[in-house]
């Protein structure tokens, strides 16, 4: 069987690794790569690495180069997929990489993004614990629109979800503080992504609540259990290329124990393939998910200050997005959920 793929937004970082990942699927055959102002140029211009791609050349993001495709993947900003997505038929399964179709409150959209609401999809994020002890991915299957969750909220949620879902975890005093690469806020030509502004120094964004992944977030740990949630989240921009480091802290529950947490955690993922829970004393780098589709779970309990504390490593490029994006639509086609993904980094 193939399947053929498009991909609209496919000159920006994240259009080229949902690119670099679909090369290698067994299933699929991208046979369109769409962009807006890069429209016309060769995909190998743009995308120097894709040599395997190399034949295909840009076209216009218009809903006719998109449609008739078997799975329609769109790595565009947020505000531009919904009224693309809205012409695109049944029969195709789209997968939108930005923000669009993500929060499940209009009222949370026109806070954080504003602009016009295009509603909600089923979320790709499979390993996402429910409160009834169900996951995320049995809501993927057969449908055919997914929404990608941002990349930092994917390192949050997988960091605490387990926790919230368990009763271990108080949901109303979450603070978490990021290391983002700088490719997680794409190609736009700004001062602050210079690499003479980046190199050798490190920068807060976003701070005091304002981060547009806040609600989507608090809408994955509300989903999981918890009641009344709250997180003060802060990304901070540091000099690589690719990679978020998220120190998610939470307080535990009284009477909670190191033991009881980590049977939590160890319990939620143990059968995942893609998110893995290191021994007790080892916490992940995120060179270690460089390239892979892995979410390396690292925990320790602040006993003097009755927190836990989850140390989470992802590639944003990979399980932060395009891996995220095929994983949800292996699991929607009824394909191996790990078909044209990949566990082992790159190193050094």
């Amino acid at each position: 069987m193939s399947l053929s793929v498009a991909v609209a937004g496919a000159s920006g970082y994240a259009g080229g690794e949902l690119l670099r990942l679909l090369a290698n699927h067994p299933e699929f055959t991208v046979t369109t790569v769409t962009a807006f102002s890069n429209a016309g140029q060769p995909l190998i211009q743009l995308q120097p690495h894709l040599r395997s791609l190399a034949h295909l050349t840009l076209v216009e993001t218009t809903t006719e180069n998109l449609a008739g495709h078997d799975v329609v993947f769109l790595a565009l900003p947020h505000g531009k997929s919904g009224a693309v997505a809205a012409e695109l038929g049944d029969s195709t399964l789209v997968v939108d990489c930005g923000a669009d179709h993500r929060l499940t409150s209009a009222t949370d959209w026109a806070a954080f993004y504003g602009g016009e609401y295009h509603g909600s999809w089923s979320y790709g994020l499979p390993e996402l614990l429910h409160a009834d002890g169900s996951k995320q991915r049995e809501l993927l299957e057969g449908v055919n629109r997914i929404a990608v969750p941002g990349c930092n909220v994917t390192a949050i949620s997988l960091g605490l979800a387990p926790g919230i879902q368990a009763g271990l975890i108080e949901p109303d005093d979450i603070v978490a503080v990021l290391a983002v690469g700088p490719s997680g806020a794409g190609k736009s030509l700004k001062t602050e992504y210079l690499a003479s502004e980046i190199m050798g120094s490190a920068s807060a964004y976003a701070v005091g609540g304002v981060h547009r992944h806040t609600p989507e977030i608090i809408q994955n740990l509300t989903l999981a259990g918890g009641e009344g949630v709250t997180v003060s989240f802060t990304p901070m921009l540091v000099p690589m290329s690719r990679g978020i480091l998220a120190t998610s802290t939470a307080k535990l529950t009284p009477g909670t124990t190191a033991e009881q947490v980590r049977a939590a955690f160890e319990t939620a993922y143990g059968d995942e393939p893609f998110v893995h829970v290191l021994p007790a004393g080892s916490y992940p780098r995120t060179a270690d998910t460089v390239g892979a589709n892995t979410a390396l779970i690292g925990l320790a309990i602040d006993e003097a200050a009755g927190r836990v504390v989850t140390i989470t490593a992802i590639d944003n490029l990979v399980k932060g997005t395009a891996g995220a994006a095929v994983q949800s639509t292996n699991i929607a086609l009824g394909l191996a959920e790990t078909a044209g993904l990949n566990t082992n980094g790159v190193a050094p």
